[in-house]
């Protein structure tokens, strides 16, 4: 039985990004042999369009868009929708696409819409990584 693994759609080639695209990684596509993908969109799982404005995390906590529509519900509902997912098969690893506002581990983007990065956790990834979850990011 092959150990089932939370992905980032976007990576396995599904045009679910804010901006309408994918970011499919082939490395990850051979790897299906190996595991057995749970893909998910944490953005659509919470409601969200695609395409969507982009979003980033803000410097009190909250996700909000370029705009400055403030979509954290939306961001905090499809975390907790895709960590279902991870519960009901007994997930322990994801590969999340790096720097999203909610799948980005350990680096994220600052908040300012400039491309900046700072050391942070998307939404997802901070709710897996409390409940024990291994996170590998992807580029």
């Amino acid at each position: 039985m092959k150990q089932k693994v939370l992905i980032s759609a976007c990576l396995l080639g599904v045009e679910c990004r804010y901006d309408g695209q994918h970011c499919k990684r082939e490395f990850l596509i051979e790897k299906q042999n190996d595991f057995e993908f749970i893909p998910v969109c944490p953005e659509e799982l919470g409601g969200l369009p695609t395409p969507r404005p982009p979003a980033e995390i803000q410097s009190n906590g909250r996700v909000e868009t370029q705009d400055g529509v403030d979509v954290s519900a939306q961001y905090s509902e499809g975390a907790e929708k895709a960590f279902e997912f991870v519960k009901n098969h007994d997930v322990k690893l994801a590969y999340l696409k790096s720097r999203s506002p909610m799948c980005g581990c350990g680096e994220i983007y600052d908040g300012s819409f400039s491309g900046k990065k700072k050391d942070g956790d998307g939404i997802l990834a901070r709710l897996l990584k409390s409940k024990g979850i291994k996170i590998i990011p992807v580029d």
